[in-house]
């Protein structure tokens, strides 16, 4: 059984990923092209959202990761939100850069997005010391939390929850974020 860390506001699974594992995700999203990220419904605005991104579809080279992802993110969910979940999106293959003072201010991924997302999930990449700065922080109640930074670490969090990433200062950091949506809630 997997070891799992705090239930609200997030959870976090340590050695989801083997060292591997982790690096052929970045062997493979470091081979896709990547461009700016932006944001549904708005101009890209990068005072609000700095980052550059890349999305790995399921094919025969990535069954692996999706295979392994739909696992994990089901073991977390029975353990932690039981939420109702159908679908796992494409993965979003994300790469901050302290050269372009890469951020992502406060948002939730739930809302005016095409699909109903439940919840989200950041396996963490890069090491904490290829990187300064760059928090996972979550605000659910009255206070923020930052998020672990330990490589392989997947942390999971319901998709209305308010979060961002804090601007990085050095180095770069690469994760790997996905979605898990479902019907509505009831």
């Amino acid at each position: 059984m997997p070891e799992f860390t705090g239930i609200e506001p997030y959870t976090t699974w340590d050695g989801a990923f083997t060292p591997d594992e982790l690096d052929a995700i970045i062997a493979y999203g470091d081979g896709l092209g990547q461009t700016q990220a932006t944001i549904i419904e708005s101009d890209h605005n990068s005072k609000f959202r700095s980052t550059r991104i890349s999305w790995i579809e399921e094919s025969q080279e990535t069954l692996w990761m999706f295979r392994k992802l739909v696992g994990a993110a089901s073991t977390i969910n029975q353990q932690a939100y039981c939420f109702d979940l159908a679908a796992l999106e494409s993965l979003q293959y994300t790469v901050y850069h302290a050269g372009e003072k890469s951020h992502y201010d406060w948002h939730v991924d739930h809302g005016r997005t095409p699909r109903r997302r439940k919840l989200s999930l950041v396996l963490q990449l890069s090491a904490p010391t290829d990187y300064e700065g760059c928090d996972l922080q979550i605000y659910a109640s009255n206070q923020i939390d930052t998020a672990p930074k330990t490589r392989g670490t997947l942390i999971a969090f319901p998709s209305y929850t308010l979060h961002r990433v804090t601007p990085i200062t050095a180095g770069i950091r690469r994760s790997l974020v996905m979605w898990c949506s479902g019907p509505r809630f009831r």
